[in-house]
């Protein structure tokens, strides 16, 4: 057996299958018998879905799962992997548990009567599962997480497969009639939300991880409330009107992870690489804030150019997309955004990343690292500084530059340097603030070693 499957936590992922499977029976079935026990239980169900054809067959993926679920824990190469994939699952079984108790829905549609090993397959399913437990659908919710976990491990040639097995066994959930539609994208919105509380580095997002500037207290806080009002709003309308205006949801849940990201864990909720990318996971919850983020950014900066050249080599701009890199010779890229996930790049084209909130000042650490990014890429080709727009983030970051390596005397003439190239920018008092203090601090570096 080679060393890679003997240093395996073999003995953790069986305790860890221990823990979970008896509380996955027994939580499941009591929410089951609950929600079974109660005078009257409700249906949310389109007119459409009765014409979802039932397939008996697609029973053999809907039951594979417990296989794949199985099998997760199993596969896990570190402790660190192990313990990541045991929170999620267990996340997702507590609260799917939770809203099958405090919002019970009942399955509508009766089953065909089937024969054979499909039928026999579904006679089992019912001996456990009665037409209860549908929104989210946890079927769904612990798809997202394994489909997610097992490519790592998968060579080439068998990826595809699984992808294929992973989307029959997303079909199923329909053709097998045991859940609704709408039980599918509350219960993907379930799997991603876990998959984003528990990341890679080990650190829940309930956590704080980031410290806020006093410059950017003020604004933090009250952004968090504004983003925090939209997502009840929205949560308001798709409850009161229902039907189809329960995608409302989406944007609710997307507003409200916004809102915890500017009131607690800062840019480490969008879960950026150094690189640029940021998670599937983010992609998915986050994807109607980030829609309205990269339209806000086309419409602002539609009557003005995409970048600027500060100095030779040098470009201030908007975030920019693919064709912009191709098209303007670009050799490095120092991304200030948070919010946005790096463009295909051309072969030529470095990418960096430095995660800043939009409307928020970069810190000082930031600002410095931005600094001796743009420094260091000088020799190599043309920089484009990014944020959303072009008008702050990467304003600052350039500004940074022209103070910590003396191509400005002081804050005022990096400023007007700056807003002559792209008179656009906006520089708030606390970016002023932050940016004297960087300069103060540089000065006081360079007496010390003088």
């Amino acid at each position: 057996m080679s060393d890679n499957l003997t240093k395996r936590p073999w003995l953790l992922a069986f305790l860890w299958l221990c823990f979970l499977a008896p509380l996955f029976f027994i939580s499941y079935n009591f929410a089951n018998s609950w929600a079974a026990s109660q005078p009257h239980v409700g249906q949310l169900v389109f007119d459409w879905e009765r014409h979802i054809p039932f397939l008996p067959w697609t029973i053999l993926p809907y039951w594979s799962i417990d296989l794949l679920y199985g099998l997760s824990l199993f596969v896990c190469a570190t402790k660190q992997q192990l313990h990541r994939l045991g929170k999620m699952l267990l996340t997702t079984q507590v609260i799917a548990v939770a809203c099958f108790i405090a919002f019970p829905l009942h399955f509508s549609v009766e089953r065909p009567p089937t024969s054979g090993l499909f039928g026999d397959l579904f006679v089992a399913l019912t001996n456990f599962d009665l037409p209860y437990n549908q929104a989210p659908s946890l079927h769904i919710a612990l798809l997202v997480i394994l489909w997610l976990h097992f490519p790592r491990y998968l060579g080439t040639l068998l990826r595809w497969p699984f992808h294929v097995l992973c989307s029959l066994i997303l079909i199923s959930v329909l053709t097998t009639y045991q859940h609704h539609f709408i039980d599918v994208p509350t219960g993907a919105l379930l799997g991603f939300f876990s998959v984003w509380l528990w990341p890679k580095d080990g650190r829940s997002m309930l956590l704080s991880g980031v410290k806020f500037t006093a410059n950017n207290k003020e604004t933090r806080q009250r952004l968090c409330g504004y983003y925090g009002v939209g997502a009840l709003c929205f949560a308001g309308i798709a409850l009161l009107v229902k039907g189809w205006a329960l995608w409302l949801l989406w944007p609710s849940v997307s507003l409200l992870l916004v809102s915890w990201n500017y009131g607690f864990v800062g840019q480490r909720g969008f879960e950026k690489s150094d690189h640029g990318a940021i998670s599937v996971a983010v992609k998915w919850l986050l994807w109607p804030y980030l829609i309205a983020a990269f339209v806000n950014s086309r419409l602002f900066t539609r009557k003005i150019n995409r970048a600027d050249c500060v100095v030779e080599g040098l470009w201030l701009g908007r975030f920019p997309q693919h064709q912009d890199l191709s098209d303007n010779g670009y050799v490095t890229v120092i991304d200030m955004t948070a919010e946005f996930s790096a463009p295909a790049l051309p072969p030529s084209v470095t990418w960096h990343s430095i995660p800043n909130l939009d409307l928020l000042t970069p810190s000082l650490d930031n600002l410095r690292d931005a600094a001796s990014l743009i420094e260091n890429s000088r020799d190599n080709g043309d920089i484009l500084v990014v944020c959303a727009l072009g008008y702050s983030r990467s304003s600052c970051a350039v500004i940074a530059w022209l103070l910590l390596y003396n191509h400005s005397a002081s804050v005022e003439e990096a400023v007007a340097l700056v807003a002559k190239a792209r008179p656009s920018i906006v520089l708030k008092e606390g970016a002023i603030k932050t940016l004297h203090k960087l300069h103060q601090c540089s000065v006081n570096r360079e007496n010390a070693n003088g």
